[in-house]
């Protein structure tokens, strides 16, 4: 009877993601393509605001993506972060070619500010404009992912647009863990009732690609209100609904790519910088270990015990696994067939989520003891 049960919940464990992906994957919807919506966008101004430190290897070519789009009414802000490479001089050099570019030198980082947060926040100080995108320095957009977000906001009537880039990986560890933003995001996150609500309990969205009305940060108090976080995908529309304002996010994979990590050391490092504000967190470690841990570890381990042991099973048991082990493995399936990821993901997917949750651990071990994660030479 244990075993049934126990059975029986890894089937409702495995099926909960399944179900959810099923019903977000069609709500996950790309920014709006509409030619007349487009054309009214393009009027608007809007300010590219890039936070850069030790960007040198990224930022021309984000610069280069951004400046396709022709518009006279688009300023692009560049804050150099006290950089260590050449990021302020090849800024320098795009800024000498086209004067919609300018660059502002950081100012000493105020204590119990996060780096990024205050080049933000200083960057929307900068700006001259109503709309205010922010833009990760290793995002490349399209050349109509401008007019096409800012369609989007004012169609939706949104204060806060957040995208998901599409994510390049090349090493074995980024083909492991980066899709795994995808099954955590669509397969536990109900956007139906998020966009139904203006509650903070549905607070989402992406850091590397956001664009936010200037009146409606500036209300919430913006960067300034997280000011101590690193992460601000999930904090800053946070903020927003705190004041009763509209987020959304979309799939931002046809319009924006990018490379976030470039090897084994980085991806760990940077799920570990901000992971116990996320699922790392005392209220969230326990839960969503069993969540994910029930949905994509324990149906294929249990099973392949059952085929292996030397103890007959039941063969309902046998049912029940398989049943599990089968839906364990449709979310990665879904997840490479819409947004074009490497097969390592569906193959080693278990891995990958064993993984990922011990790094979600070693994340809130290391903040019991003290310690922090450094990102780009900050603590």
């Amino acid at each position: 009877m244990i075993l049934t049960i126990y059975a029986c919940f890894l089937v409702m464990l495995a099926g909960l993601p399944v179900a959810m992906m099923l019903k977000n994957l069609p709500l996950f919807t790309r920014a709006t393509s509409q030619s007349k919506l487009e054309d009214e966008a393009g009027d608007e101004k809007v300010s590219v605001l890039i936070p850069a430190r030790n960007e040198e290897t990224s930022i021309r070519a984000a610069l280069e993506s951004i400046l396709q789009y022709p518009s006279e009414s688009l300023e692009v802000i560049v804050q150099d972060d006290c950089s260590e490479d050449r990021t302020a001089e090849i800024v320098k050099q795009v800024e000498a070619v086209d004067p919609r570019v300018r660059l502002v030198d950081a100012i000493p980082l105020p204590e119990g500010w996060n780096g990024k947060q205050h080049a933000c926040w200083r960057l929307a100080k900068s700006a001259k404009h109503p709309w205010l995108l922010f833009l990760d320095a290793d995002v490349r957009l399209s050349e109509d992912a401008i007019p096409r977000m800012l369609a989007h906001v004012k169609q939706k009537d949104l204060d806060l647009l957040s995208g998901f880039p599409r994510q390049e990986t090349k090493t074995i560890a980024e083909k492991m863990l980066i899709p795994l933003m995808h099954f955590v995001l669509l397969g536990y996150l109900p956007i139906q009732q998020m966009r139904k609500s203006r509650s903070t309990s549905f607070s989402a969205g992406c850091g590397q690609l956001m664009l936010a009305r200037s009146e409606s940060y500036w209300a919430c108090d913006g960067h300034r209100s997280i000011r101590a976080t690193r992460h601000d995908g999930m904090k800053l529309p946070r903020a927003f609904r705190s004041h009763e304002m509209n987020t959304d996010i979309f799939d931002a994979s046809d319009i924006a790519q990018c490379r976030m990590y470039h090897n084994r050391h980085q991806v760990v490092q940077g799920l570990l910088k901000n992971a116990t504000e996320g699922i790392a967190s005392n209220v969230l470690i326990i839960p969503f270990s069993i969540l994910l841990g029930g949905a994509a570890i324990l149906p294929v381990f249990s099973f392949s015990f059952a085929v292996f042991s030397p103890v007959g099973i039941p063969r309902h048991l046998y049912v029940l696994l398989a049943i599990a082990s089968v839906l364990s493995w449709i979310p990665p399936c879904l997840t490479k067939q819409r947004f074009s990821q490497s097969w390592l993901a569906i193959i080693l997917h278990p891995l990958s989520v064993a993984w990922f949750l011990s790094i979600q651990w070693m994340a809130w071990i290391r903040k019991c003891m003290g310690k922090k994660v450094t990102w780009r030479g900050r603590s």
